[in-house]
This record gives C-alpha cells, structure tokens and sequence, in this order.
C-alpha cells in the first residue's frame, strides 16, 4: 500500500510535462482536464478582451500614458480585493513583513510586464504585436528548466519550435520595423515569462494563494509607479487629456482598469490549474483571433504574404501544443486505466524489492 501510495503521489500532472522533482503539494497534477481546460480559456478571453480595449483607449483615442493605465489596472485590483476581503468573499493573510520575502521579485516582474505590454501595445500594430509576443513560449520554456526543474517531452518541444520558427517568418515581413517598439515587445516577452513562471512558484507559499499573490503585487509596486509616473511627466499629460469629458473613452478606460484586475486573476487561475509553459501557450493561441481580426480592423496593418505564412505556422504549432496538454491529459483521466497503471507499476517496483 506504501509503495503504491508513493507512486500515485509521483505521476506527472500531465501526459506532456514531467517534474524531474515532484512534491506533494504541487497543485497541477491534482486537477481535472475539465479544470484545466476551463481556466486556460478563461485567460484566452481575458487576454483578448484587453488587448482590444487596451489599443483603443491607447491607439484609437490617442490617451498619452500607458503608465497611468496601469496605475488605474492596480488600483482597481486593489480595491476589488480588499473589499473582498473585507466581505469575507476571499481570504489571504495580513500584510507582515514575511510578504515581502514570500512575493518577491514578482512585484518589480508585475509592473515590467504592465508597462513594457501597454508601451508595446500602443507602438505596434495588432498583427506584429501578437507576432513578436511569441518569444515567450521559448523563454517560458527555458525559464521552466533552469527555475522550476522541468522537462519537456519531443511533442511539446517540437510544436514550441514551430511556434518560434513561424514568429521568424512573420516577423520578416514587417515593413513599419521600430527598433523602440521592437525593444519594449522583446522585454515584455521576458516580463511575461518569468511572471508565469515565478506565480507558479510563489502560488505554493503559505498563506499568499491565489488572492494574496494578485494583492500584495499590487499593493507593493502601486506607490512607486505613481511616483514614477510625476516624475516623468506622465501624470500631468494623463490629467491634462482632452478627452475625459468624452463618455466612450470614460467608459472604455473604466473597461480596461477592470480588465486588467480580470487578466491578472485569469493568469494566476490558469498557472495554478496548469503549467507555466502552457500559461504562456494559451496567451499565443488566443492571438489567432487578435492576429487576424487585426488585418481588417485598426488601420494599421501591412499585409504580406510571408507574415500571413508565418502566423498560420504560429497558430498550428499552438494548436498541436494544445492537443498534446489538454487533450492527452484528458485521456489519461480514466480511472479504471490510471489504476491499471498503478498496479503495474506497483508490482514492477514489489518485485525488483523482492529480488533485492
């Protein structure tokens, strides 16, 4: 009973990722395909859904700092939580001074990932956008070796590659190149992989969660954002913006302030469900949709034949990603074949004992 209480505790969470080192409390392996599934296409329509708003208010109605729309993403995730909490509707332990040891550097990963997104977001076309933010499958992968101890089966690589390979292809073709929007995209692509990956660490400590994580983030980085913000200038063009009295703008920048609250809680649900890497993948995915309605919409996309090549080859490499986690893990939930496996894999370890 003893060794087949072990092995059960030792299978892998998923067909295609495998710890080299496997604890008890890790949550991913612990949850259904169902569960899985259902938070990864949660962060999917909270990722598109901020991306649209995100270049409206940034692109469409020309607001000057997408500092201060982080600001605003912050302090809603502030209020929303403490209220919250307040409400006994969610829990999380009292700000100590062990929350700065169990959080960091999540905080300074959080606001790099907030600023350097909208920057990129407001310089680049939709399209190129979605493109270049591929990068951070492969960084998220490499991240997920050196910091969480993974490995990778030959699928799941391979369908990373082709992810990449089709970014290159697509990226070729960009005729508006800007070196500063090139530059904010690739450092986004960083900010976002080790958010993913350090959130999946952090989820494990006592008494941060889920919650605690998305507060103390928030709560830690909002000051010196502000301050940054007067600093630069970015305050006085944000208050000074013609467009306040504007009642579509009001409303689409209340939007976003609430839609950066929802795709920080999608992005901690889905790496708690699921692994980092496959986070990052889902985010890739869902960009089908902002890739392409991005050609007819927006203005600003030039069309080309190898950057269309390119996206579709992103897109399947996604899909045969997604095929591989969600869809083989799904298969393997099967109770009477799990345990048929157990007992194999018992009685192969019983005997090799005997033989001993």
């Amino acid at each position: 009973k003893l060794n087949a209480i072990a092995l059960y505790i030792a299978l892998p969470g998923s067909q295609g990722e495998t710890n080299t080192t496997h604890h008890i409390s890790e949550p991913s392996g612990q949850h259904s395909a169902l569960l899985k599934m259902s938070s990864a296409a949660f962060y999917a329509c909270s990722s598109f859904l901020i991306t649209v708003v995100n270049k409206i208010v940034l692109t469409n109605f020309r607001f000057p700092s997408y500092i201060c729309l982080a600001i605003g993403q912050m302090i809603t995730t502030i209020v929303i939580l403490y209220a919250a909490k307040m409400n006994q509707t969610v829990h999380f332990q009292e700000f100590d001074r062990s929350v700065f040891i169990k959080i960091f550097p999540l905080p300074l990963l959080y606001v790099g990932n907030h600023i350097t997104g909208l920057a990129s977001t407001k310089k680049l076309s939709l399209p190129m956008f979605t493109v270049l933010r591929k990068f951070t499958i492969l960084i998220t992968m490499i991240m997920e070796v050196f910091v969480l101890r993974k490995t990778f089966s030959q699928n799941l690589v391979y369908s990373v590659v082709a992810i990449v390979v089709g970014t290159l292809i697509a990226a070729s073709s960009d005729l508006a190149f800007d070196i500063e929007a090139y530059t904010f995209i690739l450092l986004n692509d960083f900010f976002t992989a080790a958010n993913n990956v350090y959130t999946k660490k952090k989820l494990g400590s006592d008494g941060l969660g889920k919650y605690g994580v998305l507060y103390y983030n928030a709560v830690i980085i909002v000051i010196p954002t502000i301050l940054a913000s007067v600093l630069t200038g970015d305050l006085n063009k944000a208050i000074a913006f013609e467009n306040w009295g504007n009642p579509t703008f009001t409303i689409c920048f209340l939007l976003t302030c609430i839609m950066g609250f929802v795709l920080m809680y999608s992005i901690v649900l889905c790496s708690h469900y699921n692994s980092a890497l496959t986070t990052t993948v889902v985010g890739a995915i869902k960009n089908v949709a902002v890739a392409y309605i991005g050609m007819f919409v927006g203005g600003d996309y030039l069309f080309s034949w190898p950057n269309f090549l390119g996206l579709s080859i992103c897109m399947s490499g996604g899909l045969v990603y997604s095929y591989f986690t969600f869809y083989k893990t799904a298969q393997t939930e099967d109770p009477e074949k799990q345990q048929s496996i157990l007992l194999e894999d018992t009685l192969t370890l019983s005997s090799k004992v005997g033989d001993k």
